[in-house]
């Protein structure tokens, strides 16, 4: 079996991901079952502060975040994308949603995909959505 092109790195932390190949086929399944292809996909595993800085430096937000998703593709239906996700945040929300640390970041990283579907969250309606999305493809894991 090719091993799909979807990489886990860390930035400024240590942080080792669990269950990596039972992820790259949940994510890559999500992709296909939204008629995507999948052409790479990193994610990037760093701190409050690494990604803090990201959200300045690229969306001139000053306030931090768990997630943002930076989308590389040129071509419809291609999936190519870097997805930060701040390991920090994580650990924090999972403790004020009262979940696990695992499926905060399971919720996360396909928050991150979903947005490279185009998947929006700015309003109401479109959150909902989202939301409901997560919630299917949460489900859908092995």
């Amino acid at each position: 079996m090719k091993k799909l092109p979807i990489f886990f790195y860390q930035q400024d932390i240590s942080y080792t991901l669990k269950h990596k190949n039972s992820l790259r086929q949940w994510i890559h399944q999500t992709i296909l079952h939204e008629n995507h292809q999948l052409q790479s996909l990193n994610f990037i595993f760093c701190s409050d502060t690494y990604l803090l800085s990201l959200n300045r430096q690229y969306l001139q937000h000053d306030t931090y975040t768990d997630i943002i998703t930076f989308d590389n593709s040129e071509t419809p239906n291609l999936i190519a994308g870097d997805i930060f996700i701040s390991i920090d945040r994580v650990r924090e929300n999972a403790k004020t949603f009262n979940t696990t640390f695992s499926h905060e970041l399971h919720r996360v990283m396909i928050h991150g995909t979903l947005h490279l579907l185009g998947y929006k969250d700015k309003s109401a309606k479109a959150k909902k959505i989202m939301t409901q999305k997560e919630d299917e493809y949460l489900g859908m894991m092995v």
